[in-house]
């Protein structure tokens, strides 16, 4: 099964950035970032194809930045403008095959 190890995760203020990382062990179709909220089901929030093909949730639109860096089977969302309702914790996926990683943290406080 492939391996990915999730980064970037942590506690900033309203308006700030984060960059997440996830580097896979081998290549993949799609690589893809969801989140989870307490007490909320995982949703999408983008993920990109290997024809680099976007798709972003429209909470996210404007805000966040997926990208792929095919030669070292590494995906990034950089995220802009944060909000607190962005609190959550951020799962890279990939298909196929498919896989999950451990999910990280991304806190959105004042």
């Amino acid at each position: 099964q492939v391996q990915l190890v999730e980064s970037g995760g942590g506690l900033v203020q309203p308006g700030g950035s984060l960059k997440l990382s996830c580097a896979a062990s081998r290549n993949v179709y799609i690589m893809g970032w969801y989140r989870q909220a307490p007490g909320a089901q995982r949703e999408l929030v983008a993920d990109i194809t290997v024809t680099d093909r976007t798709n972003y949730a429209d909470s996210v639109k404007g805000r966040f930045t997926i990208s792929r860096d095919f030669p070292n089977n590494t995906m990034y969302l950089q995220m802009n403008s944060l909000k607190p309702e962005d609190t959550a914790v951020y799962y890279c996926h990939t298909e196929y095959p498919s896989a999950w990683g451990q999910g990280t943290q991304v806190t959105v406080s004042s």
